[in-house]
């Protein structure tokens, strides 16, 4: 009997001591958040230029799971209620997230400050009908533009502002402090892009449209802007021919789009293999300046 009590007791102390630990864990976790602007992007791009701009006066929630393709995601009701107590939602927008305009209609928080990353931009829009018909008329890849990320800092900015106006002058200095890097990139790899005279690359999948405009440069892949589809006999016809004509000597491939393709051309035309950032999902974590200086130094490297 003095066992068993002795056993009772251990096992009571036992359970108090975790749900002591539980609660404090808990507690200690909404001290870190408390007074943090409460901002949803929806993938991980928006999330990097967001902790840019707010550091540690925001707590940032990701919709959108890493290692999952944007493009064919479809909220839950989690997702919902994410949204329902949130201060800013950010999304890229160009029809990246199609779901958008639903989730907005159903959210209840009148008080949600929507920021469309893109507005301001100007698209680049698809030529090819199927993707037209089942994503829409604009190629979403924006954030892989220094420009256009610059663009869609500043929209985030101007919602963290207006969000938590006490903190404008932290804001305004962190946009300024990102902005002169981006510039700063942008005319350091501007002036090496000039002085080569192949401006063709090859890539997975037709992500970075955008970032060619800024740099005069043009992209082609193996699969469309939206990673779907293996490429045809023709079309894979087409660009071994294109990759020998040009003198392609690295075939870039990204997370989540399967290589088999991109592996057997690069060993059809003599090429290498490497991996390039979409930054779609968080890669190595690395941040978005980071990866885009790894980008512009192996997209000038295969050119040179």
């Amino acid at each position: 009997m003095f066992k068993k009590m002795i056993m009772f007791v251990l096992i009571s102390c036992t359970i108090l001591t975790f749900t002591a630990c539980g609660n404090q864990k808990e507690k200690d976790n909404s001290t870190k958040t408390q007074g943090k602007v409460k901002v949803v992007v929806s993938f991980n791009a928006m999330r990097e230029l967001t902790a840019a701009i707010g550091k540690d006066k925001v707590d940032i929630l990701t919709i959108i799971p890493n290692g999952t393709e944007p493009h064919d995601f479809e909220p839950k009701a989690k997702d919902m209620e994410t949204l329902s107590n949130a201060k800013i939602f950010v999304y890229n927008g160009f029809g990246m997230e199609s779901w958008v305009d639903k989730v907005l209609q159903s959210v209840d928080n009148k008080n949600l400050i929507t920021v469309e990353g893109s507005k301001g931009s100007e698209p680049i829009k698809n030529t090819d009908s199927g993707e037209i018909e089942e994503h829409g008329q604009y190629d979403p890849h924006l954030w892989l533009s220094l420009k256009g990320a610059k663009n869609e800092a500043k929209n985030i900015k101007d919602a963290l502002v207006k969000a938590d106006p006490s903190n404008k002058d932290y804001y305004e200095k962190n946009f300024n402090n990102f902005s002169l890097q981006l510039d700063t990139l942008y005319n350091d790899y501007n002036k090496k892009f000039q002085t080569v005279s192949s401006k063709s690359f090859v890539t997975g999948h037709a992500a970075f449209a955008y970032l060619c405009r800024d740099f005069g440069l043009k992209q082609n892949s193996v699969e469309n802007v939206f990673a779907e589809g293996e490429p045809s006999a023709k079309k894979l016809k087409e660009l071994t021919d294109y990759c020998k004509t040009n003198n392609i000597k690295t075939i870039f491939v990204e997370d989540m789009v399967s290589t088999k393709v991109s592996d057997a051309l690069a060993k059809e035309v003599g090429a290498k293999v490497e991996k390039i950032h979409t930054i779609e999902s968080k890669e190595d974590n690395k941040d978005y300046l980071k990866c885009m200086t790894e980008n512009l130094d192996l997209i000038y490297n295969s050119l040179k």
